[in-house]
């Protein structure tokens, strides 16, 4: 594995949305990695990896339920980073730079937008109306796929966040795994 060193500055909130679509563009525009992100047999894992106490019938559920409508068919398939957050942004001489590609693979540009790490819903429809713009993408139809996407990324939060403290036992990942909980049975 090769890792590069990338000066420059991580900050705690992402940058203005025109900067993230133009970053989020351009990576979209490059070739395929050649491996497909598929969300369902993650949300499994998650779901039989987490503790036992906390599959709750909601949740078995919610996977049913995706399971049975299946993934959206992809609006733009693309190379995807798919854990664009502040942390993973290096605001460097040459331009915003993402860091952490654990998860990448090629998807639905609209996953991508829905996945961002927004602070609310407000920045996530500035992000997506830039993205639409800038890709010559018609914002309604990717304003619809992103909102198609939204339960998948939240079970995959939750799952993600179940996850992480099965493994570390610290209790933020639980704190926000509650919190997806809570607005995914408020959709219900």
């Amino acid at each position: 594995m090769a890792v590069d060193f990338i000066p420059g500055e991580i900050k705690t909130a992402l940058p203005q949305p025109d900067a993230l679509a133009a970053l989020l563009r351009d990576l979209h525009r490059q070739p395929l990695f050649g491996w497909r992100i598929t969300l369902l047999p993650l949300l499994d894992r998650y779901w039989q990896q987490s503790a036992p106490t906390r599959r709750t019938p909601f949740w078995l559920r919610q996977l049913k339920q995706l399971r049975k409508q299946g993934e959206p068919q992809p609006l733009r398939l693309a190379p995807l980073h798919m854990d664009v957050h502040a942390g993973n942004l290096v605001h460097s001489a040459a331009g915003l730079r993402l860091i952490d590609w654990e998860y990448a693979g090629d998807g639905d540009v609209a996953l991508e937008l829905a996945a961002v790490w927004a602070e609310d819903e407000a920045q996530r429809q500035q992000l997506v109306a830039q993205y639409a713009q800038q890709a010559a993408v018609d914002p309604v139809t990717l304003q619809r796929q992103v909102r198609r996407w939204w339960p998948w990324v939240w079970m995959l939060m939750a799952g993600w966040f179940e996850f992480r403290w099965q493994q570390t036992g610290e209790q933020q990942f639980i704190t926000l795994a509650d919190a997806i909980w809570r607005r995914l049975q408020n959709k219900e």
